[in-house]
C-alpha cells in the first residue's frame, strides 16, 4: 500500500513552501483546503482579542507540529 491514497489519514504539518515565519499558519492553511492570507488574519485577531495568547500558541505549534517532510524547502540563492 502506498502512502497518501485515499483512506490515508491527514496529517498537519508546518508548510516548508508557503511560510512567512515558521509555517505554522501555512501549513494549517494547507491542512484545511483555505488561502492562508485567512489563517494569518485570524491568528493576528486571536493574538489581539487575547492580549498575546496567540504568540504563545504560535510558539507551542512552532514546537509541536512537524515540518512537511513531502515538501522540499526554498532553496537558496546563490
Amino acid at each position: 500500500m502506498s502512502s497518501g491514497g485515499a483512506g490515508a489519514p491527514r496529517r498537519l504539518y508546518r508548510s516548508r513552501l508557503d511560510r512567512k515565519m515558521g509555517g505554522v499558519c501555512g501549513g494549517i492553511a494547507e491542512y484545511f483546503g483555505i488561502d492562508p492570507v485567512i489563517v494569518r488574519l485570524l491568528w493576528v485577531a486571536v493574538t489581539i482579542v487575547s492580549m498575546g495568547a496567540g504568540i504563545l500558541l504560535y510558539i507551542i505549534a512552532l514546537l509541536v507540529v512537524p515540518s512537511n517532510p513531502h515538501q522540499a524547502g526554498p532553496q537558496p540563492v546563490a
